[in-house]
């Protein structure tokens, strides 16, 4: 597994590099920010996702361990694909994507190229708790019950139903995906108890 790369560049495309280290040069994807930021001959150091497939195997290089992280979060929900995901990176970077997620404005992934309504919500679902702008997790004290219940009602769920949930599931210093997951778990028990009656 390749987890960082530093070398000369010797290609600047508009979304990928090519960074020549020990005489092998590496093709790497990413974000066009990066990218213009880059010079031809330059020395870079990146930290690298380094993503095989049946078919293939490809580099996404990043600035830092922050946006790396972030990256492989984003590749971890359901529907988002690296590709999507770099996109993202590139629309939002590490805070946009942290205040999106902790506001549950699904709307700022809806821009990103190549994000649907439906993985849009699923991105903020899964992701609540797991960035913040200070790297510290949300707890519920704060406005976590709000934003859980916001995103519940995101993926369908009816207002009064999505409340009764969070309210049930709650403990003190939980986190979001904490108490999104327990809520979910209410949910679903009382969808299973109204289809048995």
């Amino acid at each position: 597994m390749i987890a960082s790369i530093s070398g000369k560049v010797t290609h600047v495309g508009l979304g990928d590099l090519i960074v020549e280290a020990n005489g092998v040069g590496y093709s790497i994807f990413v974000t066009t920010k990066l990218a213009l930021e880059v010079r031809l001959g330059s020395d870079v150091s990146l930290r690298t996702a380094h993503i095989v497939r049946e078919d293939s195997q490809s580099l996404y290089g990043f600035s830092n361990a922050e946006e790396l992280t972030a990256f492989n979060l984003l590749c971890s929900v359901s529907g988002v694909g690296p590709k999507s995901a770099l996109a993202v990176m590139g629309t939002l970077g590490v805070d946009g994507l942290a205040q999106a997620v902790a506001s549950a404005d699904d709307s700022m992934f809806r821009a990103v190229s190549g994000i649907g309504p439906k993985t849009a919500k699923l991105i903020v679902l899964s992701l609540t708790g797991k960035l913040s702008l200070t790297g510290s997790e949300s707890k519920t004290s704060n406005i976590s019950e709000a934003n859980v219940v916001a995103a519940l009602i995101g993926l369908g769920y009816p207002e009064r139903a999505a409340k009764k949930a969070v309210e049930d599931t709650t403990e003190p210093n939980m986190t979001e995906a904490d108490l999104l997951r327990g809520a979910l778990s209410q949910l679903a028990n009382a969808r299973r108890v109204a289809n048995d009656v």
